[in-house]
Formats: C-alpha cells, sequence, structure tokens
C-alpha cells in the first residue's frame, strides 16, 4: 500500500494540494509527498505531470509521475535541471489539467468499448485524445464504422460513471469482474476500486474517469489490426 494519499482516487477533478515532501530520490530526480493528486503512470495511463509550487512561489516542473520500484510511494520526477524541494517542504501540487482531462475522456471511453465488445482484454494504452485496446476475440468480424456508432449511442446517453470499493475476498469470488488479462487489479490493502459507467459496464480500474459520459464527446474507431489468430487491436479517436 502507498505511503503517499491519493487523492486523485477518490476525486479525479481535483487540480490542486497542499502536501509535504517526506522523502527524495536524488538518482531519479523524484519527489516523495505525503499526498498528491498526481495520477502515478499504470493501467495503461500515462503519469501526469505538472508543478510543485514553492513557498517561496518558486515552481519545479514534473514532467511525470511513477510509483518508487517497491511501490511504497508515489515519485514525481522533476524536469532536468529543476531545483526540486527539501524534506519537510509545504508545496503546492498543481496537474496540468488539460494533460489530466484528456486521459480521463480516453480512459472512460475505453471503459464503454469494453461495453460493447465483451472480451477480455489483452493489452491497453491511453494518450491525449487517443486510445486503443487489444481484446481476445474469437470471432474477428469487427466493423469499425458500426463500432462509432455503438460508441457514440452509449455517450449520447449520459452515463454516470461512479466509484465504489469492494473486498479483497469479494473480487476473488467474482473472477468475471476482471477484464484485463494483462492487468491484475492491486490487491493487498484489503478494497479494490471499482468503476461504474451507467450500468453497461463495471470493472476495477485505478484510472482517472469523467464523471458523465457526455464529456467524453465524440469517438471514432479508426483502426482494427490484427495482432494474432485471436487478437484484435482497436484504436479510437476523440473529438
Amino acid at each position: 500500500m502507498s505511503t503517499t494519499t491519493e487523492l486523485f482516487r477518490e476525486d479525479s477533478y481535483l487540480k490542486s494540494c497542499e502536501a509535504t515532501v517526506i522523502g527524495t530520490v536524488p538518482e531519479r530526480d523524484g519527489i516523495i509527498l505525503d499526498r498528491t493528486v498526481f495520477y502515478p503512470m499504470g493501467g495503461g495511463q500515462p503519469g501526469d505531470i505538472g508543478l510543485l509550487k514553492r513557498a517561496n512561489g518558486e515552481p519545479s516542473e514534473i514532467q511525470a509521475t511513477i510509483y518508487t520500484d517497491d511501490g511504497s510511494a508515489i515519485m514525481h520526477i522533476l524536469s532536468v535541471g529543476a531545483q526540486g524541494p527539501e524534506i519537510g517542504e509545504t508545496v503546492e501540487c498543481a496537474i496540468d489539467w488539460d494533460d489530466r482531462y484528456a486521459h480521463m475522456r480516453v480512459h472512460t471511453a475505453l471503459h464503454l468499448l469494453c461495453a460493447v465488445l465483451p472480451y477480455p482484454v489483452t493489452g491497453g494504452s491511453i494518450s491525449k485524445g487517443r486510445g486503443r485496446l487489444d481484446f481476445d476475440i474469437p470471432d474477428a468480424g469487427l466493423d469499425k464504422a458500426a463500432l462509432s456508432d455503438e460508441l457514440n449511442k452509449l455517450i449520447s446517453r449520459e452515463l454516470p460513471v461512479s466509484i465504489s470499493w469492494i473486498s479483497d475476498g469479494e473480487l476473488e469470488t467474482q473472477p468475471e469482474l476482471v477484464r484485463t488479462m494483462a492487468v491484475k487489479p492491486p490487491k493487498g490493502s484489503g478494497k479494490v476500486r471499482m468503476i461504474a459507467v451507467g450500468g453497461v459496464d463495471l470493472q476495477p480500474c485505478g484510472g482517472t474517469h469523467v464523471a458523465n459520459t457526455r464529456e467524453i464527446g465524440n469517438v471514432q474507431v479508426t483502426k482494427i489490426e490484427k495482432k494474432g489468430a485471436q487478437n484484435r487491436r482497436v484504436r479510437i479517436l476523440l473529438s
């Protein structure tokens, strides 16, 4: 379990917070805080970028956010040449909101893609305005236009997106909730975060999401690639 309080887990719309520096990783130009709004890279979603603002007003640019190697804390990686705060300093964390919100829209759109294609997911990635999922599909008769239409119909229903938590034990009794074969939901803290998109998709997920599907905007399936006998990569683009 991370020693950094992960404020983004409960509220993806938090743009900033006050935090205290509790550690540094000089060889990685890393700063560890007691709490953060910065999402660390994981589950196909990039880590947040942004600024740490010191008490004297001096900003330190953060070029990436990741977990420490042992997963015990979140590390904010300084840009090359940036002067970081010292242990014990109080700073203001401020994410690059445009970057984060773009990832939120794509991530939620990919959950809808899981609803349209109810097959095991073998991989995926998220970037600004676009994303992709790899599916284990026995019959690969997929059509880009038809998939795009189904996605946009779901988006237009303005489905609410909500967060809940279940215990490790509850998840073990419902293995069908886990859609991703490549990325397993984190266990060990006693609870697992669930994301529900209306009544069409429910699965464990640690990423950040919009509150309603109307925020996604229009989605287009741009490419379907054959990656194996039963593996299809579906790429989407948001407008």
